[in-house]
């Protein structure tokens, strides 16, 4: 081996990171820029299963990878935000979108008669472009798209890298008689393909080095179709990986998806199979990098029409291999209708793949942890006007999971914190650790009306009628302010933003105005005065909880 020998090695590894690292760079300032769109898409995964099929090919297009887009779908279902009906869309949708990295890379090949017609006469341009605007900008958005130029340039100039490492062997003996090979064994050809894509951790990635090699003509046609279809298979590696440890329904998601694939990759396998052996000349014929692109869209184009009619067959198949474990059925029982465990089982990491996915769905659950908080106030409400020792039992059971869902939902926020986000996302992030805290502090509250429930009736103490009344109209009025903070979250709606500022002004008034009639009740001996203390406690309470609910409000103000 020579000194120029070792060079090109080193030149091929190079460009082979520049590549991997472009287009990692390329994938995560698209996602940034997604942004908020994909945010929307969680609503939109309806059980319009077309619909699904275009958000899944969307999403792989902007992350590219239809690994990381599976191994999402794998968290979602596992999470519960979706079924498997929706997931088997967004799985065939994700092997359409993977298509546009290939299309990307066999961009070097257009253009041949002119030199500036090819991406990589721009590629050290939109390097430098891109790295001053990271360096010198200070308008997020314009630094994310610095970002998407840094990673298009080091993936057209890893391209360029990786050919220029690779030509002056194209004509060696080992290049020819391995794609001869792999020509004539399509299931050596699928099983390289497979390998490589899982070693790799990403298709798209594959069938780039695939088409660097179709750049210097060492591939032949039928050696490239039974690689793809391998890599094809090789993607779903990453989301049986990733669902191994987690539920039935999870590994079901994940099976779907290599079930797809695979019966996909027989069929076009043994067509091109019968195909090749009708046609020698074809077969040994060499491809380039745009025919390679052209096929990959085919298959992933025909595979999904072929099989969208079957996706119901497909999600009872994954049904048939994974088994149902007795371990699994003792899961299912114990979370039963536990409302701690369908909160806590929507944070699942695999989700962080995405970073605006992962905020969406901590949001849902923050939204969740409040609707059960409003609930436990009710019960302490309830306890006091119905002197229930039930409701006030129910009131610290339901604190107790309420304080661990604070814990979880807080080490899954400090985690998210950790991946790449907007400026945009980390506000948003920083308020839902604020909107955690505050729902918490009102199951506090909730917590105190049921120990003033308990109060009152070990020293068998009443709230006089008027009192009860009084009692009524103010928590009426603490409990639109809460719901309409909690639905403030949820939707992000300004009206509700405004209608918590109202209600919580219309609390301070009653608090202050009840409080005062209280005392002259005090005064007066129309009320027991260890009854009145519970009575003012009550109300200070409740008052507390009006507050939170304008903090959580204001949260949404402030990332509007």
């Amino acid at each position: 081996m020579t000194i120029n020998d070792v060079s090109n090695l080193f030149g091929f590894f190079g460009g082979l990171g520049m590549f991997l690292y472009g287009m990692n760079i390329m994938a995560d300032g698209m996602q940034k820029s997604a942004g908020s769109k994909m945010n929307q898409f969680l609503g939109m995964l309806t059980n319009n299963r077309l619909m699904a099929v275009c958000l899944g090919a969307l999403i792989t297009a902007i992350i590219q990878s239809s690994g990381a887009t599976t191994v999402m779908v794998v968290g979602f279902v596992s999470a519960g935000v979706l079924n498997l009906t929706q997931a088997v869309g967004v799985i065939m949708g994700a092997n359409i979108g993977t298509t546009i990295t290939a299309w990307i890379v066999s961009l070097s090949q257009l253009g041949d008669a002119m030199e500036v017609m090819k991406p990589v006469f721009y590629a050290p341009l939109l390097l430098g472009m891109g790295a001053l605007m990271i360096l010198f900008s200070k308008k997020p958005k314009l630094r994310t798209i610095g970002e998407i130029f840094v990673g298009l340039g080091l993936l057209f100039i890893g391209l360029d890298f990786m050919s220029g490492s690779i030509s002056p062997y194209t004509k060696a003996p080992v290049f020819s008689k391995a794609f001869e090979v792999l020509g004539g064994n399509p299931l050596l050809g699928m099983i390289i393909g497979a390998l490589v894509t899982a070693l790799l951790q990403s298709s798209s990635a594959s069938v780039g080095i695939l088409q660097t090699l179709a750049m210097n003509g060492v591939v032949t046609t039928n050696a490239a179709i039974y690689i793809t279809l391998g890599q094809n298979i090789g993607s779903c590696v990453t989301a049986i990986l990733s669902s191994m440890g987690g539920t039935r329904t999870a590994k079901r998601a994940a099976v779907m998806h290599l079930s797809f694939n695979v019966l996909g990759a027989v069929l076009f396998g043994a067509g091109s199979f019968l195909l090749f052996a009708l046609r020698p000349a074809l077969a040994a014929r060499g491809i380039t990098a745009v025919q390679i692109s052209v096929f990959h869209t085919i298959f992933n184009l025909v595979n999904t029409t072929l099989l969208f009619p079957f996706a119901n067959q497909l999600v009872e198949l994954s049904g048939v291999l994974v088994k149902e474990s007795q371990e699994d059925k003792i899961r299912e029982a114990e979370r039963g209708e536990e409302e701690e465990e369908t909160s806590i089982k929507h944070l699942d990491e695999r989700i962080f793949e995405s970073p605006a996915f992962a905020i969406e769905v901590a949001a849902m659950e923050v939204v969740h942890m409040g609707q059960i908080t409003m609930k436990n106030v009710k019960r302490g409400i309830d306890a006091i006007l119905n002197g229930s020792l039930e409701e006030t039992e129910e009131v610290y059971r339901t604190e107790e999971m309420i304080d661990r869902m604070e814990k979880r939902l807080t080490e899954y926020l400090i985690k998210i914190d950790n991946l790449s986000l907007t400026e945009h996302q980390k506000r948003v992030v920083n308020d839902l650790f604020y909107s955690v805290s505050d729902i918490e502090r009102v199951g506090d509250h909730a917590e105190n009306l049921a120990e003033c429930a308990s109060y009152l009736m070990e020293h068998d103490l009443k709230v006089s009628e008027t009192g009860v009344q009084d009692l009524r109209e103010i928590s009426k009025s603490v409990f639109k302010a809460f719901e309409n903070a909690i639905e403030a979250r949820r939707s992000g709606n300004m009206d509700c933003v405004r209608r918590v500022s109202q209600y919580e002004d219309e609390v301070d008034s009653l608090e202050e105005e009840l409080r005062e009639k209280h005392i002259e009740r005090l005064s007066s001996g129309r009320c027991i005065p260890s009854a009145g203390v519970v009575f003012l406690d009550i109300l200070t309470n409740l008052e507390r909880i009006s507050d939170h609910a304008y903090n959580l409000a204001g949260y949404i103000k402030n990332e509007i």
